[in-house]
Order: structure tokens, then sequence, then C-alpha cells
């Protein structure tokens, strides 16, 4: 999740909102691939959570990336509650969940030596103090009241709150882990169709990507557990969005969206302020409960922004959200996935051309049904393995058109990033279905083997 964001001065006119959207937009020359995953941190003796403090926690793990391998500190409350380095930076979800949200750069090639080069560091920190990481997308064993809180100001004010809109908002916060890509737009109509295919498209990633078949010691009926629990959250901030594929869709009609989510906070003076289901558009009149006669600036708008959860959403870039984080072959695969399809124009024509004969209840039906069965999913005449196949050669071409070398110009392409998924799709088997098949077989039901077997 976010860190305080730095959106500019006060709103004066309501054009602003969707003014501060629309300043994303780059030309293609500029465009850049950001690259968030998330990993669960583990005691290697007892296979117990990491808590926020003592010998073998995520603090320790902070300060050992802090003082071995330059990252500069960032703190809360006098808390070290993340770190930065070259545009990068490391930050705690609200369970101790570790995530790296890189730095925006040119290509997979770069995006993925910044993954590889961060996992070291971690593992190298992480086995001078007895802990492992892992990467699932939600936590195969563990309950809730084993999950710690962190001490972010923003997790303690929605932790409550997350109960009284839907039944998993607690769930989500301490016990999933993902991994997403952002991107950029080139033009309002370049966002519309971007946003459009990345709603209707992020089913395939959560079915290729399905790695949560356990939950609390147990098999739980899904491929992607994380994904069914973003689907009882909180329905006034998540979803498929219908809205964006009516005609009229921009910049505009995705603000007046933002509006109507129910805010959680607001930033000021380094102290979060209880705003808990409070609108943003009495914010807007002066009229917050928590800050009578007080109006927001751009930076409470970039915040709020942050607190949408929608499949896919836009900031002043665009960020994917379908994928349960993964092993590290696919903390690659999932930008090259979105970068293949997005970034090359014939890619996302042809795309765009698969999905926008769709209904909203045909890509609601797609989004249940990737949580459940994964790439063996069916929504009515719609066979996801067969769509997966056809959506992973488009991003497939799309890369190969961009011919963005690597290695020093002795890997032509980015192509090579999407195996793991080619291999997915030629077996028919996800992480998930991987998982279940060791479970059933050769772990005897012994869940504890996914840890010495699947860490990074």
């Amino acid at each position: 999740m976010s860190i305080p964001q730095s959106g500019g001065g006060p709103i004066e006119h309501h054009s602003q909102l969707a003014e501060y959207l629309a300043s994303g937009c780059k030309p293609k020359q500029d465009w850049r691939i950001g690259t968030e995953h998330e990993k669960f941190g583990y005691c290697k003796d007892t296979l117990a959570p990491i808590p926020y403090e003592g010998p073998r926690s995520v603090l320790a793990v902070l300060k050992g990336l802090r003082d071995a391998h330059g990252w500069s500190p960032v703190e809360e409350a006098g808390k070290l509650i993340g770190l930065v380095k070259d545009g990068a930076n490391v930050s705690l979800e609200p369970g101790g969940q570790l995530e790296l949200s890189g730095a925006a750069l040119e290509t997979i090639h770069e995006t993925c030596d910044e993954v590889n080069q961060h996992l070291r560091e971690v593992k190298d920190v992480a086995d001078k103090v007895g802990v492992g990481f892992i990467g699932l997308g939600a936590a195969p064993v563990w309950t809730h009241d084993e999950m710690p809180l962190m001490p972010k100001g923003r997790y303690r004010l929605m932790d409550s709150y997350m109960q009284s809109v839907g039944t998993s908002g607690q769930t989500m916060m301490r016990r999933t882990c993902t991994v997403q890509v952002n991107l950029d737009f080139a033009s309002e109509p370049d966002m519309v169709k971007k946003l459009r295919v990345a709603i209707a498209l992020q089913p395939v990633a959560t079915a290729l990507f399905a790695n949560s078949p356990f939950f609390e010691g147990k098999p739980n009926g899904h491929k992607s557990w994380r994904a069914r629990v973003w689907r009882h959250l909180d329905p006034a901030r998540t979803g498929m969005l219908p809205f964006v594929f009516e005609d009229g869709f921009g910049f505009e009609r995705y603000a007046e969206y933002a509006l109507d989510v129910p805010m959680y906070f607001v930033y000021r003076d380094g102290k979060y302020i209880d705003a808990l289901g409070m609108s943003f558009r009495d914010f807007m009149a002066g009229r917050l409960p928590a800050l009578p006669g007080e109006t927001p600036t751009l930076s409470d708008w970039a915040d709020h922004l942050t607190t949408a959860f929608p499949e896919a959403r836009i900031k002043k870039y665009m960020e994917m959200r379908g994928a349960d984080g993964g092993p590290w072959r696919r903390l690659c695969a999932l930008p090259a996935f979105w970068v293949g399809l997005m970034y090359d124009q014939s890619a996302l024509d042809s795309a765009w051309d698969i999905v926008k004969g769709w209904d909203a209840e045909t890509r609601e039906a797609l989004r249940v049904g990737a949580s459940v069965e994964g790439l063996q999913a069916q929504a009515g005449k719609i066979d996801m393995h067969d769509l997966a196949r056809e959506v992973l050669a488009l991003s497939e071409a799309g890369l190969k058109a961009r011919a963005r070398a690597g290695a020093g110009g002795l890997v032509p392409d980015e192509t090579h990033f999407l195996n793991a998924l080619k291999e997915s799709i030629d077996s028919g088997k996800t992480p998930a279905d991987e998982l279940l098949a060791h479970y059933h077989g050769d772990w005897n039901g012994d869940l504890s083997r996914i840890y010495v077997e699947y860490s990074y």
C-alpha cells in the first residue's frame, strides 16, 4: 500500500481533479515500467510470521537493508516503516509483508534486474537473522490472530473500518500478496482503451498467476484465494468498474467515481486523521467533519486515489492489480505480459477487438471463474485457457515488435520473460495447480513443505 503522496497545492476548481489524472499523459518515448511485488516473511525455525520488532523481524530486515545495502530510511512517528533508493522504495504491507515498489524503468530487462537485485539483498539480510521470504497470493497456514499489524497510521484506521463494509478486508490487509505493474498512457483516448483492456483482461492475469489455493492450513476451493478475498472486500472501492466501458468515459468520469469512494484518512503533519467513510465531495466544500472549514490539496487527492482498489486503476499512470504474488520468474513475467499488450499499438488494438463485445456480466463471470478455477474457468462460451493462449500470443507479438534488446544486445527482445506463462499454457497448470498436486501427492497434506520448497 502506498506511502503519503505529493500531489500539489490547494484544489481551487473541480476541474483540477481530472487535470491531475491527465497530467500523467506522456509521449511514447517517455513511457516507463514500474513493477511492485509483495512477499511474506517468516521465522525459519518456527515457520511463524515475523513480527515488526525483535531479532527475527521486519525491523531487523529493514535495518539490514539500510546498513548493508545503502537504502535510506523512511520513518513514521519514530518507527522505521520503509526505505528508498534510486527511485525505488521498500515498504510494509499491513501484516508485515515486504513490498518492493520499483523505479520507473525503460525495459523488462531493467525491471527484472531490479527485482533480482532486491531479492538477493533481502535474502542476504534475511539469512543472517533467521528469516525466510516466500511468494504466494495468500498466507497458506497463518490465522488472523497470528498476523501482526504494522505500526502505520493508515493501517490502524483501515483495520477496524474494513469489517464494517465487507467480510474480507482484514484478510486482504494481513494475509494476501500481489505482483503488479504500473504503466503509462499518451492521451485520454489512449488511457481509455488501455484501461478497458486492462480491466477486461485482469481475469486472464488472475488465472495465469493463480497461486493461493491454501488458507489456514488446507485447500480453500479456489485457485486464487487472494482474488476471492478482493471480491468480498468493499464494493464501494473494488470491482470491474462497468462505467469504464460506457460512452464518454474519460478522466472526468474516473474523477467522479473516485469522489464517491469513501475516504479513509487525511494526512497532516506526519499524522493520519480519521476520515473513515466521509465524502471527498464534502471535503471539497469545506464540510469534512474531521477538518471543519478546511479544503483539500492535490496531495490529499493523490492520497485518496490510492484508496480505490478496482482490478485496474489510474492515478498519473495505470496499475494492473489482478495477479497473485508468486515465484521469482513470475515477478518478471507479469510486467512482460502487460507491456506486450499495452505498449505496442497493434497488440493493444487486437486485445480490444477481443474484449469490446463483452458485457459487464461476462467480465464479472470471468473474474469469478478465474478466482475459483484458474485456467479451467468458463464464462458462457469463453474458455479461459483458450483466451489466455490468444492473449499471451498477442503479448509476445507486442514484445517482439518493441524489440528492446538486453544483455548488451545479446538478447534481441523481452519475449523470454513470458516463458513461465507459456509453460502454463502448454501444460494447463498454474502455480496453484502445481501446489495442489504436491499437497495431495508427495507432501501428503503437510503444508510446512511449502516453505522449504517455494521460498526465495
